[in-house]
């Protein structure tokens, strides 16, 4: 208190013993940046034989543990293996919600017809899975059809299970809802002749479950990153405001989401626009075998594995993802289109990886409908969100106990410049310089417990694109 310049926490000022005290200050140790560790959240559907109920958040660090928790070949299963097959040492969660009431399984059947004259196999593919099952000389549908079953049985991972009657296989997605009608199914009969194998596609699934009242639970787990394994209208909306309130000024715990699409370009780009949101990401992948769940999975498992968040993410593949075929590939300009629409297209790499082509944000209208490119790139929020968090961070440790004198908003105002140009360093922001006029720290007018600041920051964008021309000299 007698020093005007130098302050103490624990020795008081009315000291009257003599001695000499020395007390510890730790708030100036830390000079270097925050960490930016990223957290994903997988959310998805579990079945009855999981052991963890829905609405319930687990730390998840192999695929084995996931399918224990939430059941073999449920969604959030499925999920995790893909999360984990694309990043293996980030830092995983879950939570599941139960099959909505009221909610039809999808189902699809294989009809064998004939009888085997000579030996092979049926090779099942359901989704990005592929199972062979032996067929001897002189086998009835019956019997093929029951080794199908056995088969498939004998495969928990997948996403359906299945029952014969006769030569007929039906096959029922274990979880209900829309989503299952996406679990594509085809055979192909090797050497065996003499009989033939029908397909009728998985339909019939229907309603999903919301996923508004789960997010609200897991509010305050500060997750950087959420991975739904729904992509319908109603869910990422409800995705959207959990975004926007856990990274509101006044939560500030920044997070982005991760959804997946296996479908048309048009339908893509419909639902992108109709998200319109700086914090969601649409992943397209059309025509992958594999489930948009998966997709959304790996996407976010892939994210979360460049910590540096204004490094462009193009080119980097979703390791287990199925290849897109050839007819579903997109055309440059389709995926020129994607990404004015909002959509995030993948694309067939060397070695058939299935890559970004560049990762965008939903968000392409400001609120009056006009064209708006500031959240374009989803590397523009993910290095806001960490602006921030270094900002934050800085004034908590530098001024935990601090009195607002005339001397406080310069201090502030000096800490905040020096995270600034170690933030130009990293080159996460730039021209640090330039806009140093423009940072003000200001006593509030109307309380007079409250500094106001205002930071100028221009956030290194990605080399998307490059041109050159090529002049001819004869």
């Amino acid at each position: 208190m007698a020093s005007p310049n130098i302050s103490f926490s624990a020795i008081p000022a009315s000291i009257r013993k003599p001695g000499k005290y020395f007390e510890f200050n730790t708030a100036l140790a830390v000079r270097t940046l925050a960490a930016n560790s990223q957290k994903v959240l997988l959310l998805g559907q579990r079945v009855a034989t999981g052991q963890v109920n829905a609405g319930v958040l687990v730390d998840i660090f192999t695929d084995m543990e996931a399918a224990k928790y939430f059941g073999y070949g449920s969604q959030l299963h499925l999920m995790a293996s893909a999360a984990i097959s694309t990043n293996p040492n980030m830092a995983l969660q879950a939570v599941a919600v139960d099959d909505a009431g009221g909610a039809t399984a999808a189902t699809g059947t294989i009809t064998i017809a004939g009888a085997a004259t000579a030996a092979g196999s049926v090779t099942l593919n359901v989704a990005n899975d592929v199972l062979t099952v032996a067929v001897a000389s002189a086998d009835t549908p019956t019997v093929i059809a029951a080794s199908i079953v056995a088969g498939v049985t004998a495969r928990p991972d997948l996403p359906v299970s299945a029952a014969a009657a006769g030569g007929v296989v039906t096959l029922t997605a274990k979880n209900k809802g829309s989503l299952g009608n996406q679990i594509k199914v085809s055979t192909v009969l090797t050497g065996v002749t003499g009989i033939t194998s029908t397909v009728v596609a998985m339909a019939g699934g229907a309603t999903d479950p919301t996923i508004a009242s789960t997010l609200a639970t897991v509010a305050g787990a500060g997750h950087t990153i959420i991975a739904t394994a729904f992509n319908d209208a109603t869910n990422l909306a409800a995705l959207r405001s959990h975004l926007d309130s856990v990274s509101s000024p006044m939560e500030q715990r920044g997070a982005i989401g991760a959804a997946g699409h296996t479908g048309t370009l048009a339908q893509s780009t419909t639902l992108g626009t109709g998200v319109n949101a700086g914090r969601v990401s649409l992943g397209l992948v059309p025509g992958t075998l594999s489930l948009p769940y998966e997709v959304a999975a790996a996407y976010a498992g892939l994210i979360a594995s460049e910590e540096d968040p204004a490094r462009p993410l193009n080119g980097l593949a979703l390791a287990g993802i199925g290849v897109i075929p050839l007819a579903n590939r997109l055309l440059r300009q389709e995926q020129e289109t994607a990404l004015a629409n909002g959509v995030t297209p993948f694309e067939v790499g060397p070695g058939g990886l299935v890559q970004i082509v560049r990762a965008v944000s939903t968000y392409v209208l400001d609120p009056n409908g006009i064209p708006d490119i500031s959240l374009l790139d989803i590397t523009t929020i993910r290095t806001l969100d960490y602006v921030r968090k270094t900002m934050r961070e800085r004034i908590a440790l530098r001024f935990p106990r601090d009195k607002l004198s005339m001397r406080t908003p310069d201090r502030v105002r000096s800490e905040l410049l020096d995270v600034m140009y170690k933030l130009e360093e990293l080159e996460i922001i730039e021209n640090v310089e330039l806009y140093k006029p423009g940072l003000i720290v200001e006593r509030d007018i109307q309380d007079p417990n409250r500094l106001d600041a205002k930071i100028p920051t221009d956030v290194v964008n990605g080399l998307h694109v490059f041109g050159g021309r090529i002049d001819l000299i004869l």
